[in-house]
């Protein structure tokens, strides 16, 4: 468009110098070809307008929002028509304590207070996309900057509303994923009625105050503590249980013993060993009697 402005300057300036003196009357029928040839080319260039992939574009006639939407590709258009292209991939919208890392300079994070009375510190990614078929009512009401008018307060105050139903330490610990449920299904709501799609919510990080934090600290050590005497105790019973089987097999063993041999069965037994010592070929004494009768003794020697 802006050739085919500078052709109307230039075929203006043609139409002053036609009315000029000589010589430069002479000049003028070229410099309105030259006009008019730039009119024309600026017209015929502003005809063809390329939206990239990944965007479209919304159309503005003289401050009038057009309702068709114009898609990636090459479009012949109105050649004085608005094109504004917006971007309807997944966008990232992050607030962080970390400096530079979110889309805000400096601490960015969200600072909200529990149900206790405690100021815990929120880093959150909200991951979203414009809807394509109403990127035109998005610029009519709420225009290009959405992610200032409506990505970023709606997103912290939703924050705040639902911590208030939570302690510190559920936040940080066995709340977490249901206050990330809450707020994702509180941002989702808020952002259909703008024409918003919320893709994801994402808690990145939950920061408690210091004294909180070497309170769980402690609670956790102690856990420990507990799990590991719990072990030692287990290890100790079982190290019981062991000897006391033990025991009682040796003492069933000794009654067996007991009750199940007599004298004569013993006897018996004791004239086989002395029979097999006896019949070895290596040197030996044998003395048989045991305190009873005559004692044998028997010797190779």
């Amino acid at each position: 468009m802006f050739i085919a402005i500078l052709g109307v300057i230039v075929l203006v300036a043609g139409i002053v110098l036609k009315r000029s003196p000589e010589p430069a009357v002479r000049f003028s029928g070229t410099v309105s070809t030259v006009g008019i040839a730039l009119v024309v080319i600026g017209l015929l260039l502003s005809m063809f307008k390329v939206i990239e992939p990944g965007k479209v574009g919304v159309q503005t006639l003289f401050g009038k929002v057009q309702d068709n939407v114009l898609e990636s590709g090459l479009h012949i258009i109105n050649p004085v028509v608005d094109i504004t292209t917006f971007d309807i991939q997944t966008q990232t919208y992050t607030m962080s304590a970390v400096n530079n890392e979110g889309q805000k300079e400096g601490d960015d994070a969200i600072r909200v207070l529990s149900s206790d009375g405690l100021e815990v510190t929120i880093d959150l990614s909200v991951l979203y996309k414009v809807s394509p078929e109403k990127a035109p009512y998005i610029l009519q009401n709420i225009g290009e900057t959405y992610n200032d008018k409506i990505v970023r307060p709606v997103s912290r105050t939703a924050i705040r509303d639902n911590a208030v139903n939570y302690t510190a330490v559920d936040l940080y610990s066995t709340k977490r994923q249901e206050f990330q449920d809450k707020i994702n299904r509180t941002i989702s709501a808020s952002f259909a009625k703008r024409w918003l799609e919320l893709q994801q919510i994402l808690v990145r990080n939950i920061t408690l105050p210091a004294s909180v934090r070497a309170s769980i600290e402690s609670k956790i050590n102690a856990e420990q503590d507990a799990q590991k005497m719990q072990f030692v105790l287990q290890k100790e019973r079982q190290e019981a249980e062991r000897k006391r089987v033990e025991a009682q097999g040796i003492a069933d063993y000794q009654k067996i013993l007991s009750t199940g041999l007599s004298d004569k069965q013993l006897q018996y037994e004791a004239i086989k060993a002395q029979k097999e010592i006896a019949l070895s070929p290596n040197a030996k004494v044998i003395i048989i009697g045991g305190g009873k009768g005559t004692p044998i003794m028997l010797s190779d020697k």
